[in-house]
Order: C-alpha cells, then sequence, then structure tokens
C-alpha cells in the first residue's frame, strides 16, 4: 500500500521515508527499532559523565537561537532540571526550532557533552512531556532523519502491521510441529511491546522466519554450481615446495601448510575449486594465495587478484611482484589515469600480463583476460555475491580462491557460504606481541590522551577510529568529523589526519601515504581502515562508542596495531556501566583469538552483526537491532532443510526467493 494513503503521511514525509529506504507499508513493517525507552528510568544530567548518552527531562528557558554555516547550521536552547541548568544542541536540523516553546518541559535522549565546563546535549530526540508522558510501558525508538519525528514514525508502522497483517511462508505442519507463534502478533510486539518478554519472543519469531527465507533464497540461487574442471594445471607438489622454500623466508605453520596441501589437491581435482580461506589477523593467508597463484602462472595461465581498496590493492601488488620476479605483474585500481588504464587492459587482453591485482576497477565490462584460470578475492567479506560471479565471468570456469581475516562460526558459515568449501587458518601469527587491550570509560578518557602523547612522543603512531561520519540524529555517536576537531584544540601539537569513506580516492590515498611515512601522528578515521593497512610504527587504537561494532569489526581494527615487535595498545571507549553490550567488549578485552571471539559473540547475542545492514538491503534490514539468539538460525536452517527435504510445496517459497534475489546478491559478511 501507498504511504500517503495513511493518515498522517503527506508528501514531504513520503520523501522523507524514501530517503530511508521506506517507499511502502510493507517496507514501513519491516523497519525494526533500534532501541527501546523506558520512561521510568530518567536521569539527572548534573551526574552524567561526557559522551554518556541520556533519557533526562528539561524545562525550556530560552527561545531557540539558530545560526548557519557554509555548510550547515545550529540551534541551540537553554533548559533547566531542578535548578542545574544546561544547554540542547542541534547540528544541520533548523527544523527542530519551530517544534520549541518557552517553560514547556520536554524528554531528551541523546550524548552528554561536557566541554570548558558547560553540559550539553548534542542532537537529542525530544518529546513535549505532557505528550511523552501519556504513552505507557515501553516506547520504540527508530532511527529517523530530517523532519520525521518519533512519534509520527511509531503511529506510522502500528497502522501500517495492522494493513499488511505479515503472514508466514513456513508450512503451517511445521509451524505447528516447532510451535511457532504467530508472524502478525510477533510484528506487533516488537512494535509495540506490552513486556520485553513479549517483546523479545516476537523478535525471535521473525528472526525465525527471516533466516528461514534467506536460507531457503540461498538454496535457490546456489543450486549447481559445481562445474567440471576444463583448465589443466602441470605444477608438481616438488616444484610448488621448492617455490615455497625459495620465495619465502620463513617456515609455513601447520595451518598453512596443510591449506596449501587443500588448494593443491583442488587445483588438481575433477571439479573446479571454489574454496574460502579464513584465518585471523596475520596467519599468513597471502602467502598461502601466492602458491595457488604459482600452480595457475606455472602452468601458463593468468591469475587475479582482487581487493576491496587501493591501499591493499598496491600492498597485494607489491607482494606480488616481490613472489614473481620472472613474471609480469600488474595493477589496474580506479584511480589510474585513462591511458595507464588502457595499456594494461590491453596488454591484458594480449596475454603478456600474467598476474593482475586491482580494485573494483577489475569488474568493469573492458577488462578482458586471454587465459585466466585463478579468481582470488582477499577480504572476501566486502564483497557480494554478484561482484565476485563479475569477476568469474572473465575466464572460463576459473578456480576461485576467497579469503577472509574476519573469522565466523563454522556454523554459520555452513549457512551463508554453502557453495564454498571450507579452510581455516587457526594458527596464532608468529613473532607477534599480543596486544593490550583496555576498556575505558568516558571518566578516564583525558589520562588515555595523555598515555597516547607519551607514546607519540617515543616514536609511535595511534589510529582514532569512529563508526560514523557525521554525528547521527539522536547525538548518541561522536563523529569522526567532530573528533578530528576536539582532538585538533585539545593536542595542537600533534600532526592530526582525517580519513573517511566519503572522500575521493586519491585523497585517501594520500592520507594513508602520509601517515605510513610517518608524517601523520594521530588518523582520526572510519573504519575504512579496517582492511589490510599495514603501518609498523602504529603502536595505539582508540575506538570510540566501541559497542557499537561488531566484536569480529573490532578484532579487526585491533589487528591494525601490534605489527612490530613494538608493544601495542587497544582501547575500547564506550559509556556503558554494565549489561550485555559490556560483557561482549570483555570478550574482546580477554581474548587474542578471533575464532574464539567470534564463537563467543555468537553465542551471546547471535549472529545479527555478522551481516551489515548497509549491505544486505531491506530483506534483512536492521534485523541486528532485534534482541534473539543464536537457536532462531538453527531453527530456521532445520526447518528450511526439512522443507527441501520432504514433500512440501516450493512454489511460495521460491517465489519469495525470486523476488529476493536482487536484494541477495550483494548481501557481504561483516
Amino acid at each position: 500500500m501507498e504511504l500517503t494513503k495513511i493518515r498522517g503521511i503527506n508528501e514531504k514525509r513520503e520523501q522523507e521515508l524514501n530517503k530511508m529506504g521506506i517507499f511502502d507499508t510493507a517496507d514501513l513493517t519491516r523497519y525494526f527499532p533500534r532501541a527501546y525507552l523506558d520512561l521510568r528510568e530518567k536521569q539527572f544530567l548534573k551526574y552524567a559523565y561526557h559522551n554518556d548518552v541520556v533519557l533526562t527531562v528539561g524545562k525550556l528557558l530560552s527561545m531557540p537561537m539558530t545560526r548557519y554555516y557554509r555548510k550547515g547550521g545550529m540551534v541551540k536552547v537553554v533548559c533547566e532540571q531542578e535548578g542545574f541548568v544546561f544547554s540542547v544542541v542541534w547540528f544541520n536540523q533548523p527544523y527542530v526550532a519551530s517544534k520549541l516553546k518557552v517553560g514547556e518541559e520536554y524528554l531528551f535522549y541523546g550524548r552528554v557533552q561536557n566541554k570548558f565546563g558547560e553540559v550539553s546535549l548534542v542532537n537529542p530526540s525530544f518529546e513535549l512531556c505532557e505528550k511523552a508522558f501519556r504513552l505507557k510501558g515501553i516506547i520504540p525508538q527508530y532511527s529517523i532523519k530530517g523532519s520525521l519525528t518519533q512519534k509520527v514514525l511509531r503511529d506510522s508502522i502500528r497502522l501500517s502491521v495492522d494493513i499488511e497483517k505479515p503472514k508466514s511462508i513456513i508450512p503451517s505442519d511445521l509451524q505447528a510441529k516447532y510451535e511457532l507463534d504467530n508472524l502478525y502478533s510477533a510484528y506487533r510486539e516488537v512494535h509495540n511491546p506490552t513486556s520485553f518478554e513479549a517483546q523479545r519472543k516476537g523478535a525471535e519469531r521473525i528472526a525465525v522466519e527471516e533466516y528461514f527465507a534467506l536460507i531457503s533464497a540461498f538454496k535457490f540461487i546456489k543450486g549447481g554450481r559445481e562445474q567440471i574442471r576444463i583448465n589443466k594445471y602441470d605444477c608438481t607438489a616438488k616444484e610448488l615446495l621448492q617455490f615455497i622454500s625459495t620465495r619465502f623466508s620463513f617456515e609455513f605453520t601447520d595451518g598453512q601448510k596443510s591449506a596449501v596441501n587443500e588448494i593443491f589437491a583442488d587445483m588438481n581435482g575433477q571439479k573446479v575449486m571454489n574454496r574460502l580461506m579464513q584465518g585471523d589477523v596475520g596467519s599468513g593467508k597471502t602467502a598461502v594465495s601466492t602458491c595457488a597463484i604459482f600452480i595457475a602462472v606455472k602452468s601458463g595461465y593468468q591469475a587475479v587478484m582482487l581487493a576491496p581498496t587501493e591501499v591493499l590493492a598496491r600492498q597485494n601488488y607489491y607482494a606480488m611482484k616481490k613472489a614473481f620476479p620472472e613474471y609480469n605483474v600488474d595493477v589496474l585500481t580506479g584511480s589510474m589515469t585513462a591511458k595507464e588504464k588502457r595499456e594494461v587492459k590491453v596488454a591484458l587482453k594480449e596475454g603478456f600480463i600474467n598476474i593482475l591485482v586491482g580494485t573494483h576497477a577489475l569488474l568493469e565490462d573492458d577488462v578482458e583476460f586471454k587465459k585466466l584460470s585463478l579468481c582470488v578475492c582477499d577480504e572476501q567479506q566486502r564483497f557480494g555475491v554478484a561482484q565476485r560471479s563479475a569477476l568469474l565471468n572473465k575466464g572460463i570456469t576459473p578456480d576461485v580462491l576467497v579469503m577472509s581475516a574476519t573469522p565466523i562460526p563454522r556454523t554459520l558459515s555452513l549457512i551463508f557460504y554453502g557453495d564454498l568449501d571450507i579452510t581455516t587458518i587457526k594458527d596464532k601469527p608468529k613473532s607477534r606481541i599480543e596486544i593490550q587491550t583496555n576498556i575505558v570509560p568516558t571518566e578516564k578518557y583525558n589520562d588515555m590522551l595523555g598515555f597516547i602523547s607519551k607514546e607519540i612522543e617515543n616514536g609511535r603512531q595511534a589510529y582514532f577510529v569512529c563508526p560514523k561520519i557525521e554525528g547521527d540524529e539522536e547525538g548518541a555517536v561522536i563523529s569522526v568529523t567532530e573528533l578530528y576537531e576536539e582532538l585538533c584544540q585539545k593536542l595542537p601539537n600533534i600532526r592530526i589526519g582525517l580519513l573517511h569513506g566519503k572522500m575521493k580516492d586519491k585523497e585517501k590515498n594520500s592520507i594513508m601515504q602520509q601517515f605510513k611515512d610517518k608524517q601523520i601522528d594521530f588518523l582520526v578515521s572510519t573504519t575504512v581502515i579496517e582492511v589490510g593497512v599495514d603501518v609498523p610504527d602504529a603502536s595505539v587504537m582508540v575506538i570510540y562508542n566501541a559497542e557499537r561494532f561488531g566484536l569480529s569489526q573490532l578484532h579487526q581494527l585491533r589487528g591494525r596495531v601490534g605489527r612490530s615487535d613494538k608493544k601495542s595498545y587497544c582501547f575500547l571507549l564506550t559509556n556503558l556501566k554494565d549489561g550485555l553490550g559490556l560483557e561482549r567488549l570483555k570478550i574482546l578485552k580477554d581474548n587474542a583469538d578471533g575464532f574464539k571471539i567470534s564463537e563467543q559473540d555468537y553465542k551471546l547475542r547471535g549472529a545479527g552483526d555478522f551481516m551489515g545492514d548497509k549491505q544486505s538491503g531491506k530483506f534483512m534490514h536492521d534485523l541486528g537491532s532485534l534482541n534473539y539468539g543464536t537457536e532462531c538460525i538453527f531453527l530456521a536452517k532445520k526447518i528450511s532443510d526439512e522443507v527441501f527435504e520432504g514433500n512440501h510445496a516450493l512454489d511460495e517459497i521460491k517465489k519469495v526467493a525470486i523476488k529476493k534475489y536482487q536484494k541477495l546478491k550483494d548481501i557481504t559478511m561483516n
């Protein structure tokens, strides 16, 4: 049903919803809350620390003051809470000024700033107390943009749930067998909970439905993938061993040896290799992939290595140049000139290039190989199924080796990578000093900065990572631009660089190179530095709002330091004092093994974090924000297996799978 047919949604609000990826009532129904508020638990600002996220009440004392800047503006008001005066600031939200009235009392939810003796709330969500206190029970909070309010979204979603009345595609006999609750009721409990227990049960029921659809859809999409080998290799085991002994200055670990044996067996088997190699940070996956490339080029074929960033692509390029001095190795990236790209493409098509390393530029239609037999995808979790397929189509049934440094539990691997054989390198990296990890509460923030400044004086470098480029709409998350400005003010003698995904590739590469060349001491960044960056003098990793990241991602970020014989540190900043979020961070603090971390995280809170909402599209939209356990995924897989193995009709399920295909093909793992 069209959005404008819902009471309260006009054309302007429809446009705002469209920007959020919501185009009809079905999309609204599936737009899950990011959090819930219990209005009885209000906090006093005078006791809040810097960066705390609070639910509090304040009486408006002043008319809104509005200031405009070249790149945005600010609305500021002064409030009072039992004699304690504080300010409330909204950036780039000029419309809030018209919603505020002097003398009224408001309920605020947002991040606290305590700078230069002034306490303020930044970009909080808010409601009139008179209206807010009329709300009863547990109140869902949604991510919002533009002029939309929580009330408008809540009311619209509740109406949408009643309009759509979601129905299950799980066969009725299996719903009865596994005592699954009514799906419509589950959606109502998630969007309008009668209790936290009812909300949890509703979330679990929705999770079973979603994973059932996802797993079943993958079964349709992945059907019949095995192919008979066409490319034949003539590299012997003796030649491969000689290559390893002469090209590497270190002895392979047992895990690396086992991985090489599996790849060698695959490439000499009757069926095309389709293998995922996962290993912890620094476990030597690139060295193993080099062996696969040797088998290909030694036999007269071409090999290609795809990387998600130009920094990592060039790092791999130099590694391949060193390992293969007798072969022609080249690189192709988006930042190269048209002439440079054209020369590479001509040489590649004519067969003069044996090994090509590159970024997404490799996927362009006019990139043609003469005799491609091996595709290596580095950091597989950054690529969707469609991107992998685009690369494979450039050869005739080429062998595939995809690598991931984001360890995921084998159970989850089997669900989402059902078309791949899995190799796991579990050996700990040799000659690596364990990184000291500390959970830092906001009140210890300045002490931490003092410690890091001393590290800089000793020639070290530091990463400062934020979850977002710009502040979030509720002010609960510090942005990379806010942090950059704050650190520049606090530490004027430190050379600080800024890096984020909205920069042009050329600018990003320049900043990263400056950091590698020690022209920058602090690199303030988003997670663009998560993959593949190797800066030996970087010994400190600081992660803001650490509870906002998945543990596997935090482990990846931590792996950017400790790449030399110097003692390294990882600081996890959080305002959490207790609860599940803090418990998760303690898992990271107490573990250096990425596989143990992922297993514990998986058991603790399910797999919602392993699939990012940006990558998965509306099909899994915000499912990670729901509270459900891992048993939901196992149950969904069990039901899906029974459906496909039994006599159940598949037409409706296949219809859903085909409908979802455009979204599924780009799903990537976090």
